[in-house]
């Protein structure tokens, strides 16, 4: 396929449904995986740097953008079906899956789920490694959110509120720099399809105390799967600690903490974490899939690697291996 360098959406129907996808540049597979909300173009200050050295493929995870948003399966292990099912449409065999925030929990489950197809992992800000998370995303769960969104995103108070949003992401104050995102996301919210499908992704994995997916059991599994942990220091949606708590599950892991970036460093500082991407990528070999292996792994693995904290608790370890991102 010719080398695309500008993007462009294209689509395709998998299961009867229609996801929209950018592919962009040549080169080995880059599966780039939005967060909760949010869409393909979240990654579209680093789409271009990275699509010089590999194929990137960006898709609108199913209930958002423009893919189609029905009543169907939003869990992890759907969502890392659907990834799979992409993948071979398109003719990629395996790639490096990069995921941020809900994103990363998602590559984590395909990693899971299919071993054979993933080179490395790439989680930025990622869900399924604590149970905290801000309290704007616990709202969703609760009942009437869909009722009370309705209201709140008619449109004379939709669009005076994400105009607020937006300057006050400008103003420079650190700690409300998300707050540009935080407003798209509040825009797609007139969709009640929209509204619909946010509200059964989180209840997959959100409930009123915090996060409930965990990747705790299933570290040990990282041993033979290279793995980069990228996060803001300044993060307010979830807490930059849980880098702490994937070096303490996975000490093989390789942790870049980004500073003066929030929630998307992807977006605060693009050519920092493109480097630091490609650096990984550069410094690792694929993970190339061992059936006897990833046996032994399963077998002896609880022994070797016991889970230090139960489904939704946060693992107590020593930070190792956490570094600053090169350029701080």
């Amino acid at each position: 396929m010719p080398r695309r360098t500008v993007p462009h959406v294209e689509h395709v129907t998998v299961h009867g449904h229609r996801r929209a996808y950018v592919r962009m540049g040549s080169g080995p597979a880059l599966l780039l995986l939005h967060g909760l909300g949010c869409d393909r173009t979240t990654w579209a200050p680093v789409m271009q740097s990275l699509a010089r050295t590999h194929t990137v493929i960006a898709p609108d995870l199913l209930g958002h953008g423009q893919s189609d948003k029905p009543r169907a399966d939003y869990s992890l292990g759907g969502y890392a079906n659907g990834m799979r099912d992409l993948l071979t449409v398109l003719g990629i065999d395996t790639a490096t899956v990069v995921g941020h925030s809900f994103g990363g929990g998602v590559a984590m489950q395909f990693g899971y789920q299919f071993p054979e197809r993933t080179e490395r992992l790439v989680l930025v800000a990622s869900g399924g490694l604590g149970p905290e998370v801000s309290p704007a995303i616990r709202a969703i769960t609760t009942p009437g959110f869909h009722q009370a969104m309705a209201v709140l995103s008619a449109p004379g108070l939709r669009h005076a509120a994400t105009a607020a949003l937006r300057l006050l992401s400008r103003s420079g104050v650190r700690h409300v720099r998300d707050l540009g995102e935080v407003a798209d996301i509040y825009d797609s919210f007139k969709d009640p399809r929209t509204r619909a499908a946010i509200r059964h992704v989180t209840r997959a994995v959100v409930d009123w105390k915090g996060q409930i997916v965990t990747m705790a059991d299933r570290a040990y599994l990282t041993e033979a799967m290279p793995m980069l942990v990228v996060w803001g220091a300044d993060d307010l949606v979830i807490p930059v600690a849980h880098a702490s708590n994937a070096s303490a599950l996975a000490p093989t892991a390789r942790i870049e903490i980004v500073p003066n970036a929030g929630h998307f460093p992807h977006k605060d500082h693009p050519e920092r974490f493109a480097k630091i991407v490609r650096d990984f990528i550069r410094t690792t070999e694929p993970a190339h899939y061992d059936r006897t292996r990833w046996r032994e792994l399963l077998e002896e693995g609880a022994l070797r690697f016991p889970v230090q904290a139960e489904a939704g608790e946060s693992p107590v370890a020593p930070v190792h291996s956490v570094r600053r991102a090169a350029g701080a």
